[in-house]
């Protein structure tokens, strides 16, 4: 009686393969769904018996199939769904060493460099990629080296839809963690990704970033330009990354070349500070009243300089020594970002009313009358004072010594 059934169900393998031979893209299709829908979650050995022992023929045919016409997308998500299915059997490993072999894991990193691929095929692919490193070391070892983590930082930076980019940065978290000769690269990858002109890239690389930091133990210097630039992004998603990212760097060794870039950004370059009427012609109508990227950069400054020295007197020592007050005065003056002024007078309060030494200082600076506004109410500050006090915060002079020592 068992070997009836077997005999019936070689049968019926052999009828799906030779009509996958002879058959029409139509048909190929629909063999294909008939698969996806049949297999969801099987195992390799249930994959073997469904296959009467030749599951490697159909996959053999398979992957030739998709070889030959990945570029032009024909029932490329049918064909990768179907690959998935192999891919993340349990006890399956001899369906995924087949496919590796005959070069899948450079087949799929090549269809996410197709410019005119579907993003949905894209996913797919991805997702055959992270059953692949799922596999373990070796097999995230061989992704990289296949120039993987180029391929897929690269793809975050195009894609559009969420599922794509979602699968992009997990799948890159993935090949950093238990992959110590790779991980560096993939945290180097990242930090490529920051200066990209996709927010939702931006955001992910940062959020990425935070959990890559503590893997590699140390901090590329390379990374503090780029960071302190998401600063100027409106988009206050990717801005909330840059401020926490920046905020755990503080333990590493680039601590003092981030503090010294954010006290140095509160004062913007006169060459980075457009005039208005080159603005008028450079911006479309409907971004008219959109602030400078200078000055939102500014104003994000001054708010992540107040949340570092609240989260540490030491750090708020080392950004005194290095004339925070006085870029925080200047930045007060600045009547050309509202939202400026008051970063800079609620993050300056702060120091105030911390170091008796910075108040002293702050009070003879102002004078008399604009520090009472100033300390009565520092985030209505910029409304209330005239532009003869703007002035004299523009102008100031403050410098207090590094030789003061213990600041109180």
């Amino acid at each position: 009686m068992g070997s009836a059934k077997q005999q019936t169900s070689i049968s019926r393998v052999m009828n799906i393969l030779q009509e996958w031979d002879k058959g029409s893209k139509p048909v190929r299709k629909q063999i294909l769904d008939d698969f996806i829908v049949q297999n969801q979650n099987k195992t390799g050995p249930e994959l073997e018996q469904e296959f009467a022992q030749a599951g490697s023929l159909f996959l053999a045919r398979l992957t030739a199939w998709l070889r030959l016409t990945y570029m032009n997308g024909t029932c490329l998500t049918e064909q990768l769904k179907t690959i998935s299915i192999f891919l993340s059997a349990s006890s399956g490993h001899k369906f995924m060493a087949e496919f590796l072999e005959v070069g899948g894991v450079l087949t799929l990193l090549e269809i996410l460099g197709v410019k005119q691929g579907k993003e949905v095929d894209k996913t797919a692919a991805l997702v055959c990629l992270h059953h692949i490193a799922n596999a373990g070391r070796k097999y995230k070892e061989l992704i990289c080296e296949s120039y993987g983590i180029r391929a897929v930082a690269e793809c975050l930076a195009k894609v559009k839809t969420d599922e794509a980019q979602d699968s992009c940065r997990n799948l890159l978290l993935m090949l950093a963690q238990g992959n110590p000769r790779f991980q560096m690269q993939v945290y180097k990858g990242l930090i490529a990704l920051l200066p990209c002109n996709s927010p939702k890239a931006q955001q992910m690389a940062a959020h990425a970033l935070r959990v890559v930091q503590p893997i590699v133990e140390q901090a590329n210097p390379n990374i503090v330009e780029p960071l302190l630039n998401l600063l100027r992004t409106l988009h206050l998603e990717v801005q909330f990354e840059a401020i926490e990212l920046i905020k755990e760097l503080m333990d590493y060794e680039v601590a003092d070349h981030l503090l010294s870039g954010l006290v140095g950004l509160l004062r913007p370059a006169v060459d980075d500070i457009k005039p208005r009427q080159d603005l008028m012609e450079d911006l479309a109508a409907a971004k008219m009243n959109a602030p400078l990227p200078v000055f939102v950069q500014q104003a994000a400054v001054a708010k992540t300089i107040g949340i570092l020295a609240g989260e540490s007197n030491e750090i708020a020592e080392k950004l005194i020594h290095m004339r925070v007050i006085h870029n925080l005065l200047f930045a007060m003056g600045n009547t050309d970002s509202a939202d400026s002024q008051r970063q800079a007078s609620i993050t300056l309060e702060h120091f105030c009313r911390t170091f008796s030494v910075v108040d002293d200082h702050v009070r003879d600076s102002m004078g008399e009358t604009l520090y009472d506004l100033f300390m009565s109410n520092p985030e209505t500050l910029y409304i209330n004072m005239n532009h003869v006090q703007a002035d004299v915060l523009i102008s100031n002079k403050l410098n207090i010594p590094k030789a003061v020592g213990a600041l109180e």
